[in-house]
């Protein structure tokens, strides 16, 4: 007699390794508002005893995970934490396929270029090509901005529907960093689907006031948006007389790198359609 399967979740639990997981978890507590944490902080947002915490700061510390600040009380993320973040970028696809492309688009207008995804309701800067002039970006790889406040995060939700949408932002005013940020979720919908049926967009001062950004999706072979590429221009104001030039190679671009992930746009086109008969 053959014994019922169990759930998928069930078979997986028993090999989770709670020591493992505290300690990943331990490091998620971090952040740019948490820069610093002591143990005894720690020990009571995850709920173990503080000898279980001061075990896994000891061991995260000899791995370089973490350190400690100056008088030796208070912990911080270590540089280890740093290089394998690089080194999950390096190892993407997408980055290692875009970079070139990235370099070439920025010969062919003279500006940044940037290639960025999406986690949750933040962008990631995933690969950033520069130019040797004087403008200097606040933004480098691996930088994190608000989706929703910036046009990169909007080509970036170009596939939500207004319900996945709601469950992403279900508050009912959206944070706002200029006047031109979003105030609630149905404005943010409208204006993505604008840019969905635009192909890009083209906004003059949308996060920063001094800068404006070009922006393309890219698409694997599913048809979903998975990165978004962008060019800056550090000017409130675009030269009509480059834009049509710098919004077609931007959008070449993208779409090449698109192809390059076995992007078909007819078929992903009939698969848009069927999606919103559904």
């Amino acid at each position: 007699m053959n014994k019922p399967e169990q759930p998928e979740e069930e078979s997986q639990e028993k090999y989770l390794v709670p020591g493992l997981e505290r300690g990943l978890r331990l490091l998620c507590e971090f952040s740019r508002q948490d820069k610093s944490l002591s143990a005894p902080e720690l020990a009571r947002r995850l709920d173990v005893p503080r000898s279980t915490v001061f075990r896994l700061l000891a061991t995260l510390e000899r791995m370089g995970f973490v350190e400690r600040n100056e008088g030796g009380r208070d912990y911080r993320l270590g540089m280890a934490v740093l290089r394998l973040g690089f080194e999950y970028l390096a190892s993407l696809e997408l980055t290692e396929i875009g970079r070139p492309l990235l370099d070439r688009l920025r010969d062919q207008i003279s500006y940044p270029c940037n290639l960025v995804v999406r986690d949750g309701r933040s962008i990631v800067y995933v690969a950033k090509s520069v130019t040797p002039t004087a403008f200097v970006s606040s933004v480098n790889v691996g930088t994190r901005l608000p989706a929703h406040a910036t046009v990169l995060g909007r080509v970036l939700l170009e596939d939500l529907s207004l319900p996945e949408l709601r469950a992403l932002y279900p508050e009912e005013h959206l944070e706002v960093f200029s006047s031109n940020t979003p105030k609630t979720v149905v404005e943010l919908f409208d204006m993505v689907q604008q840019d969905k049926q635009r192909g890009y967009v083209l906004q003059e001062g949308f996060f920063e006031t001094s800068i404006s950004t070009i922006a393309a999706p890219v698409r694997d072979h599913s048809g979903r948006v998975v990165a978004a590429m962008g060019a800056t221009i550090p000017s409130p104001h675009i030269d009509a007389g480059q834009l049509d030039q710098i919004v077609g190679l931007v959008r070449e671009t993208a779409d090449e790198l698109s192809r390059l992930l076995d992007h078909a746009p007819e078929s992903a086109g009939a698969k848009v359609v069927n999606m919103w008969r559904e």
